[in-house]
């Protein structure tokens, strides 16, 4: 389990994991996570413990790449066209039932698309000063050398700044759910932070979303309005999850992690937040034909989710 004692935070974000088993990987990248798993040892030993301490040294190793002037982009540099040289060698390692599954961090490949989407969402000119046209540039062409040889390359890892999204909830039920209080330091024992997280399998999952994208697609159409449920992006954002989690062995394992949001949502509102089990709800009254109560569930969830990503702009 690694050790981690750092005033450093993470980012106020959370993610959409996938552990797959050993068994899922060919070789040689099998043998070699059984080696880095029985090395490393586990991050979560059980169901009900987060991987908090290894997501804050992945963070680490994100900060250590930005000292250099200029920042230094994981995605850049010619890659091999077979191997994992060029790609992070770490995962998240997870034990349950006595099998041990494996979350690459992919932070290469995970690296080129959040730059995809800093290209879409700042000005010009202050993506220059993020990251200077000179670096994105040999990072395009480091990635479109790298797709051509991997087409099908998929991350394990989805990661959403500021709020989940209500598409990541329909996988989970609130029986999945897992909340640890936060700890307070005591002499030379470090605190802990609080975590919240679902863990579910991925045969339920995929029953689960599936299951929603037919209420949603077919169920009788909400009222017109910010509340509106059928025919919302909540349908196309099952479709969504539900074409990534195909991507994936059928024994995997599905984690939704609140991540570094339990830094900017006070204790006691993580305590009472059961937006999985309200999304659920909703979808349950809109297969009812209680289009009503299917407008309030989703409308408590999307209400508590703005308020989250108001604070973005705060200062």
């Amino acid at each position: 389990m690694t050790a981690v004692h750092t005033s450093v935070l993470p980012p106020y974000a959370a993610h959409l994991r996938v552990y797959e088993p050993l068994a899922a990987f060919p070789e040689p990248d099998r043998a070699r996570w059984q080696a880095y798993a029985a090395e490393h040892g586990p991050d979560a030993a059980s169901a009900d413990e987060p991987v908090a301490r290894a997501a804050l040294e992945a963070q680490r190793g994100a900060l250590a790449d930005l000292l250099p002037r200029p920042p230094r982009a994981r995605s850049t540099g010619a890659p091999p066209a077979e191997g994992w040289e060029w790609e992070s060698e770490h995962a998240f390692v997870r034990v349950a039932d006595s099998v041990t599954y494996v979350c690459p961090w992919a932070t290469r490949l995970r690296s080129w698309q959040a730059l995809e989407e800093l290209r879409d969402s700042l000005p010009v000119a202050l993506l220059d000063t993020v990251l200077p046209e000179a670096v994105r540039e040999q990072a395009q062409a480091a990635q479109a050398t790298w797709r051509s040889a991997h087409p099908d390359a998929r991350p394990w890892i989805l990661t959403s700044r500021w709020e989940v999204p209500r598409r990541w909830f329909l996988p989970f039920g609130d029986e999945e759910r897992h909340f640890r209080p936060a700890e307070p330091r005591e002499g030379e024992r470090p605190g802990r932070p609080a975590a919240l997280f679902y863990l579910t399998s991925m045969a339920q999952a995929r029953r689960r979303v599936a299951r929603a994208y037919r209420v949603l697609r077919t169920g009788t159409p909400a009222a017109e309005g910010p509340g509106r449920v059928a025919g919302t992006p909540l349908a196309a954002g099952a479709e969504e999850v539900g074409r990534w989690l195909e991507e994936f062995h059928p024994r995997s394992l599905v984690e939704l992690d609140y991540g570094g949001l339990v830094h900017a949502i006070r204790e006691p509102q993580l305590a009472a937040d059961r937006s999985a089990a309200e999304l659920a709800q909703g979808l349950e009254a809109l297969r009812a034909g209680d289009v009503q109560g299917a407008v309030r569930a989703y409308e408590a969830v999307t209400e508590r989710w703005r308020a989250v990503l108001a604070l973005r702009q705060a200062n």
